[in-house]
């Protein structure tokens, strides 16, 4: 079956593949041979003595090559960014060098045990040593945990930091967060899983953070000011430096989410910015590809008051003194728990390890001159959109930006109620993934757009052509933008529906159509 999408893309079809239940048929299944003179035992015999299935399971009985066909082609009808674009704001989706995934892939990290000695596994802990002081050359920062394991876990553990140091330092009354309205919504939530009380600053017109209502906002009771810079509207925070002097001064801590990071990487440093504590997407800014929840990585630098407080164990290096030892004079690498004030362990283990090999791979072959390149082209990128698209979409702050921009389709729905859903939806059928939509929650109808660094301008400008088709059937043919996408898989489901009553498992034919009809008679 294939259907081809109303002005859009002449090549793109609708590929439909049944479930792999309805494919199956009685008898159809892989040849079991057994190995010559090996006596087996049965089921029944291996399992004897516990609670067996009174009838085999509804399994879908199929030959090898059709189960592997069959999810050959579910492959293909994903979206991924080996296929296509992802102009995703708020979450970095860029192609990742894949020789990164062939060095984290090595049996020398795959096979490692997590108990093994320290003295069998010198080489991963000094790649985590030199990870570690490159994303404090990129940060400016003191010392560095590795152990988090995604943005937001890192986000909870600086926040943890936080608290520790103010309960050491006179600090117990301290049960406020001060947290922008351009900031990411983990923010308030990690905050609030702190123990916190989070109050959220509104942005000025430009923006941006605004000084006299943060001024009236810090209190003895601020614990700490998160920031992410730039912020969710892909702005750079003008007054950086009198943010954090007004939040010190007040008594409070600086937090840095760092999601932004590959904006400015090589540019400017939290911590000369003035930051207490940094959080860094590993497996956005330094190369993993992620998605589906994983895998990813969030390391957390501090500055020196705050190192005392990081999780352990940590990766230290020491100097061999002993001539007759096996590196003579050479550094060697071990893992210290001894850390009296720290908030303890956060995470199994060492990390995500396979990310940090991804990282590492990634700041050792672009070096500094190529993640300050990184940096500018995403810049570069993100305005050459912003300026392309803004005669036809509103730009509710048109100046320039740094990795992303927020757009509106305002102008849109006002003329054919065609609303950023609709658009986001009508992009799948030229084969774009849709970019983040209503948010930031300070912009109505927002599309938030982020090219990265990695695309080329053919790319950037098939893009561009497909928001001018969609703005100009907005204007001409709304009906096509309203019922899009056409030519996917699954169309438009009820999402409410889908979320408050999921279908997680299949059922025979006569129990689905059951159910069918008694959800039409209700």
């Amino acid at each position: 079956m294939s259907a081809h999408a109303p002005g859009g893309p002449d090549d793109r079809t609708t590929i439909v593949e049944p479930l792999i239940f309805d494919k199956s048929r009685p008898g159809h299944r892989a040849a079991a041979i057994e190995a010559p003179g090996v006596q087996t035992a049965s089921a029944t015999e291996l399992l004897s003595g516990t609670a067996l299935r009174q009838r085999p399971p509804t399994l879908p009985e199929l030959a090898e090559p059709e189960v592997v066909r069959h999810y050959t082609r579910l492959s293909h009808m994903n979206h991924a960014v080996d296929l296509g674009f992802y102009p995703l704001g708020s979450c970095t989706m860029k192609y990742n060098p894949k020789v990164n995934d062939e060095l984290a892939s090595l049996p020398g990290f795959t096979r490692l045990h997590p108990y093994q000695a320290e003295e069998d596994v010198q080489g991963t802990l000094e790649l985590m040593w030199e990870l570690e002081q490159a994303l404090l050359a990129v940060t400016g920062m003191c010392r560095a945990s590795l152990q988090p394991a995604a943005g937001a876990h890192g986000e909870l553990v600086g926040i943890l930091m936080v608290r520790a140091y103010h309960r050491d330092h006179g600090g117990a009354d301290r049960d406020t967060v001060i947290v922008p309205d351009s900031a990411h919504g983990t923010n308030l939530a990690t905050a609030n899983m702190a123990g916190y009380r989070v109050v959220e600053l509104p942005s000025s017109d430009r923006g941006l953070v605004d000084l006299t209502t943060l001024a009236e906002a810090l209190s003895e009771r601020t614990a700490a000011v998160m920031l992410t810079n730039p912020n969710t509207l892909g702005l750079f925070e003008d007054d950086i430096l009198e943010i954090t002097r007004l939040a010190h001064e007040a008594g409070a801590l600086v937090y840095y989410d760092g999601a932004n990071l590959n904006a400015i990487m090589g540019k400017a440093r939290p911590g000369d910015m003035g930051m207490d504590v940094v959080h860094m997407n590993l497996h956005k800014t330094f190369s993993t590809p992620h998605g589906g929840g994983g895998p990813g990585a969030g390391p957390v630098a501090v500055c020196a008051r705050l190192e005392p407080y990081l999780p352990t164990p940590l990766v230290a290096q020491r100097v061999t003194p002993d001539p007759g030892a096996d590196e003579p004079g050479g550094a060697r690498f071990h893992l210290v728990y001894d850390h009296p004030s720290s908030i303890g362990r956060v995470r199994g283990f060492y990390g995500n390890v396979g990310v940090l090999v991804r990282a590492y791979a990634y700041m050792v072959r672009l070096g500094g001159n190529g993640l300050l390149r990184a940096s500018e082209d995403a810049v570069l990128n993100a305005n050459y959109l912003r300026v392309r698209l803004r005669d036809a979409y509103d730009v509710p702050y048109d100046r320039m930006c740094m990795h992303e921009f927020v757009a509106s389709a305002s102008r849109q729905k006002h003329t054919a109620g065609v609303t950023a859903r609709d658009i986001a939806k009508r992009l799948l059928d030229f084969g774009i993934h849709s970019p983040t939509v209503y948010f930031p929650l300070n912009v109505p109808e927002a599309i938030m757009i982020e090219p990265t660094e990695t695309e080329s301008r053919d790319t950037l400008d098939s893009f561009v052509d497909a928001m001018l088709q969609i703005d100009h059937e907005t204007r001409h043919e709304p009906t096509i933008v309203l019922e899009a996408p056409h030519v996917t898989p699954v169309r438009r489901p009820d999402e409410t529906l889908a979320a408050r009553e999921p279908v997680l498992r299949w059922r025979p034919q006569a129990v689905r159509l059951q159910a069918v009809h008694t959800a039409e008679r209700t």
